[in-house]
């Protein structure tokens, strides 16, 4: 798969995006730390990168099931160059304060918002129907595989050339996706001639799989968080330098990586399986909050990595192969609402209660839901088999 003409080019090209998108937010974290020292701001950064997404969902599933994914993507990463070379200049000149690096961060996640429901649509047009669910679970690791190399590099360089060397290979890196994408050619796919978020929720009535599916991507988002949003202050409170930030991130990316190697080319896990992997994602980040060692922390960050990757590839392979093409923009325009639209509230919620009663207490807040998650799903599971087992078929 990763050596396919069609396929390789944009994986490459997306891995390297994905690895600079992690040198840029490490580093707007870290400035806005070290500027505030506030960990409810950290909450505001991460709530203005990501509630476009939350905003523009409607309109931007529509465009992606109406144009052409390719060159929308082109589009909107050609804006990303020019706003994270912007932002470079400004660190190098000393005038990105804090509230300019939230604003730039907030108009890139505009152009994030416009592109991510026709990336993760382009995804099925690059392969065989055959090959989505493989192809979904290594465009996850490329996020993944970015989350634990990225950070650590991008830590690199930040404690060596300084931030706004961070913020220019960031924008580096898009050139690279957009390399790739010019040497892709997309299976020719039907297109929505007046694409209607609506359909999408009447779908969602008739095929609860697909709201299930949801409601996992979303509960893993929000399990993952308090990694994304408060690594630098994680790290303040293990007694280490904000630059360590980009480590607890990498380890929790190493898990995730390993998950997706093992979850490659499956269509979806049980709903046992569902439980066991939610649940690692829970208790991982719950434990990582409470530990009083870092290097304890490390192997139960990449527990809850595996937990995340897995529970997350999962569903989003129910939800490309459980709509025909034409449709697929809108639902992974939903996707992207319960993936990265509801981060900016799980931020905000993070950012609040870290900063009122410290980021130990966040990180085992946000577990919560993945835990309640996979006791739901367990309680169902064994439900549904006591009712079998009392059935008079079965006797």
């Amino acid at each position: 798969m990763i050596r396919s003409r069609n396929f390789a080019p944009y994986f490459v090209g997306n891995a390297t995006s994905a690895s600079g998108t992690w040198f840029q937010n490490l580093a707007a974290s870290i400035l806005v730390f070290r500027l505030t020292h506030s960990p409810f701001l950290l909450g505001v950064l991460n709530f203005c990168q990501f509630v476009p997404v939350l905003l523009l969902a409607p309109w931007a599933g529509s465009f992606a099931d109406r144009f052409d994914r390719r060159k929308l993507l082109l589009a909107t990463q050609a804006a990303e160059v020019g706003l994270s070379a912007c932002l470079a200049a400004l660190a190098w000149r000393g005038a990105a304060t804090e509230w300019v690096v939230i604003g730039f961060s907030a108009a890139m996640g505009v152009g994030s918002a416009l592109a991510s429901p026709a990336q993760q649509s382009l995804i099925a047009a690059l392969v065989e129907e055959e090959d989505v669910p493989q192809a979904v679970a290594l465009n996850s690791m490329t996020f993944n595989l970015a989350r634990a190399i990225g950070p650590a590099s991008a830590a690199a360089v930040i404690g060596t050339l300084g931030i706004p060397w961070a913020f220019a290979i960031n924008s580096v890196s898009y050139l690279l996706l957009i390399a790739g994408l010019l040497l892709v050619h997309p299976r020719e796919e039907e297109r929505a001639e007046r694409p209607s978020l609506l359909e999408s929720f009447r779908l969602l009535r008739e095929n609860r799989s697909l709201v299930l599916a949801l409601v996992v991507v979303m509960v893993a988002g929000f399990g993952s968080d308090p990694v994304n949003t408060e690594s630098p202050a994680f790290a303040h409170a293990f007694g280490h330098p904000s630059t360590w930030a980009g480590v607890i991130v990498a380890c929790f990316g190493a898990g995730a990586v390993s998950a997706a190697l093992l979850v490659a080319g499956r269509v979806a896990g049980s709903r046992q399986r569902m439980a066991l992997t939610l649940g690692a994602l829970g208790v991982g980040i719950a434990l990582f909050s409470i530990v009083p060692w870092l290097w304890l922390g490390f192997p139960l960050l990449a527990l809850a990595g595996f937990g995340y990757l897995s529970s997350n590839t999962a569903a989003t392979t129910r939800l490309q192969l459980g709509v025909a093409p034409s449709q697929r923009g809108r639902i992974m325009a939903l996707w992207s609402v319960a993936f990265l639209g509801l981060r900016p509230v799980a931020s905000l919620v993070d950012g609040a209660i870290a900063g009122t009663f410290g980021v130990r207490a966040a990180g085992v807040t946000l577990a919560l839901p993945a835990l309640l998650g996979a006791a739901v799903a367990l309680t169902t599971l064994r439900a549904w088999s006591g009712a079998r087992s009392s059935s008079p078929r079965l006797r």
